[in-house]
């Protein structure tokens, strides 16, 4: 069967070159017999294997047009998978079970979907459950069959890429839809395999491999419980196959290895990828392994190391952020970093500036952090630093003085003046954004020339915006619709939550885990916080409340402008009751524990995680102490990670924790 295939793959090259160079170049180069010889022995090779290729000169196939391109929803979710770039990961994964590395190839990921042995739709992934109808180009993609000897439905996931060479050659004549050239193979592709007519995505050289086989064949004992099976089954209807390595059991130097031979095979065989994949080849014990709402828990995606850039820096801008402390922001010369122009990074502080001397014209490595954030990496030329030629004396904002904030370990700049324009400005995001009032429709230039025409003095004014409706109407990108969209949306805020309307207030170091914490001990009853801070409460007998967050508290409450401003708006809004939830499940490892994070730990913001570990029956920490039981250790992990090591708190990875956590 292989070899039929073989030679079936072969003939529809040969005859596809032969057709080209006959209709489109007027230069046969072999005869009309010779042609019709092998044409034939296709059109036999067809029938004896079942598998026709969309891309087989027997079909003759046109390529079509349509006009957009229509919803594809997917009755299973394709979703992504968590990622690592530590092999260390990769091992704690296996867990001594078999499985499956591959490459990852760096193009579209594509459903493909037979019945009755006929290919009926192929389409984008989209957001997971709902991708593009692209079934019009699935002709002019090579590595497809159209008609497939399997019977039953069969669901197939795989990748359409453009190989490098390709990618080489075509870059040199066409562009992207800015006019530029395409800055990498997967834009190419991705926007090739959408296109709404067939015969440009035909010139673009797109090619197919699977990697997963969703729905089909379990009636065939010998495949149906290993994905690595399965796929070698479907070589038999047509379909390549990714490169990979299956095993059981191995240790860090040999799973070095295995990386490093998959990238030199992925070399030889012109292929972009951008990681590899580890996933269980049991289908069975992957369906154990469960999900969240961003991906499957039975694989891991190891992503390369990021990829450092020289480059400028020009100069620093420094912004004032709602609370006076002012970000600084590095502007360098621009460079492109995995297909996109990269010209800004933040420095985050001071302390960070000085540990890189930082100065104006130096050289400097960029990277993109997981593919997504701009990071400056080291400094070239260190030396010559001056902190103080460096730092602005005044407010870039307001122009008020600025000042040196030092608290152990950082440094940072600050702007006291409590009417500085861009802190006014600030605050009213903050106030409006999801996490707090949840208002949506004020952007942050909306909310500018709102204050600029003098309706917004504090928080109260948004909720008597009606009375400038008419003019609000009349303003440039505004009408009847926008306006009560957003209108709707400021009524609809005044049902929110304990939570939401703390957070709003912006009381320093209060966010989801403190407000949390303080609903669950005052009954999420803003009357009773309010006694409590009137009566001296100590907050530092609430799980990890310090003296700074005490004093925070009872700080904001003493000022007067904070304390109208809570009386003010307090009638405005409802406090919807919290349901109080049955108690933790006991049968996991961290009921009772204490729990702090560091770094990023996709797919969840801090404060996401904070509440994930809280609803497993721990106390979610902010800070590594004696008392600490474990440390989550994410990407870009800061100081907390070396404390933790000194005191010898237990570090989990992201991994390690959810599948401790029984996800």
């Amino acid at each position: 069967m292989k070899e039929l295939l073989a030679r079936q793959r072969e003939l529809t090259t040969r005859l596809n070159v032969y057709r080209d160079e006959y209709y489109n170049k007027n230069a046969p180069s072999v005869s009309d017999a010779v042609y019709d010889r092998l044409f034939d022995e296709l059109i036999g090779l067809e029938e004896q294997t079942g598998v026709v290729m969309t891309n087989s000169p027997t079909q003759t196939v046109g390529y079509p047009v349509v006009s957009g391109l229509p919803e594809a929803t997917h009755d299973i979710p394709l979703l992504s998978l968590d990622k690592t770039k530590s092999v260390q990961d990769l091992l704690s994964f296996q867990k001594g079970h078999t499985v499956n590395l591959s490459l990852k190839l760096d193009g579209l990921t594509t459903e493909i979907i037979y019945k009755d042995g006929v290919l009926q739709r192929l389409s984008t992934r989209g957001d997971g459950d709902i991708g593009e109808d692209i079934t019009h180009n699935a002709a002019a993609i090579e590595g497809i069959p159209l008609r497939i000897p399997y019977r039953n439905q069969l669901v197939v996931v795989g990748e359409s890429f453009i190989r490098n060479s390709d990618f080489e050659r075509l870059r040199k004549t066409l562009v992207d839809s800015t006019g530029k050239p395409y800055k990498n193979s997967r834009n190419l592709a991705a926007g090739s395999v959408r296109a709404y007519n067939s015969s440009v995505c035909a010139q673009r050289c797109v090619h197919f491999l699977p990697f997963a086989v969703i729905d089909g064949l379990p009636e065939l004992e010998a495949v149906k419980d290993s994905k690595r099976m399965k796929l070698a089954k479907i070589t038999e209807y047509g379909f390549g196959r990714v490169r990979s390595h299956q095993f059981a059991a191995t240790n860090l130097n040999m799973m070095e290895r295995h990386i490093q031979v998959l990238k030199e095979k992925a070399v030889e065989d012109d292929l972009p990828i951008d990681g590899l994949v580890l996933s269980y080849d049991s289908i069975s014990y992957s369906r154990t392994c469960g999900r969240t709402g961003h991906h499957f828990k039975d694989g891991l995606a190891f992503k390369f190391e990021d990829e450092l850039f020289e480059t400028r820096l020009d100069h620093i801008e420094w912004t004032p952020s709602r609370t006076g402390e002012i970000t600084p922001v590095a502007v360098f010369d621009t460079v492109e970093i995995d297909g996109c122009e990269v010209s800004r990074a933040s420095l985050h502080n001071l302390s960070f500036i000085e540990e890189l001397e930082l100065m104006p014209g130096n050289r400097i490595l960029v990277s993109k952090r997981n593919m997504i954030i701009p990071h400056i990496e080291d400094n070239l030329d260190r030396g010559g630093f001056d902190l103080e030629r460096l730092l602005p004396k005044q407010c870039s904002c307001c122009g008020e003085p600025t000042r040196i904030h030092t608290t152990p370990g950082c440094k940072t700049l600050f702007c006291d003046n409590p009417d500085c324009d861009m802190r006014h400005l600030r605050r009213f995001a903050h106030f409006v954004s999801k996490k707090a009032m949840d208002i949506e429709g004020l952007s942050e230039a909306t909310l500018e020339r709102f204050i600029g025409r003098g309706w917004l003095h504090d928080f109260t004014d948004l909720y008597r915006l009606d009375e400038h409706r008419d003019e609000i109407v009349r303003m440039d990108g505004f009408g009847e619709k926008s306006w009560q969209r957003l209108w709707n949306a400021i009524q609809a805020s005044r049902n929110t939550t304990f939570e939401r309307y703390l957070i709003a207030m912006d009381i320093p170091m209060i966010g989801n885990t403190a407000s949390s914490a303080l609903g669950r001990c005052f009954d999420w009853s803003l009357r009773a916080f309010e006694a409590a801070v009137d009566n001296g409460y100590d907050f530092t007998q609430l799980p990890d409340f310090g003296e700074t967050l005490q004093g925070n508290i009872h700080e904001w409450f003493s000022i007067e402008e904070n304390r109208l401003l809570w009386e003010e708006l307090k009638p405005m809004v409802n406090i919807e009751k919290k349901e109080i939830n049955a108690a933790p499940a006991q049968d996991n490892p961290f009921v009772g524990l204490t729990i702090v994070v560091t770094g990023k730990v996709e797919p969840y913001t801090r404060d996401g995680i904070n509440a994930k570990i809280v609803s497993l029956g721990a106390k979610a920490g902010s800070s590594v102490s004696k008392n600490t039981d474990y440390l989550i250790c994410g990407e870009n992990a800061g100081s907390k990670l070396a404390k933790a090591q000194s005191l010898g708190v237990t570090v989990l990875s992201p991994a390690e924790f959810f599948r401790m956590a029984g996800e």
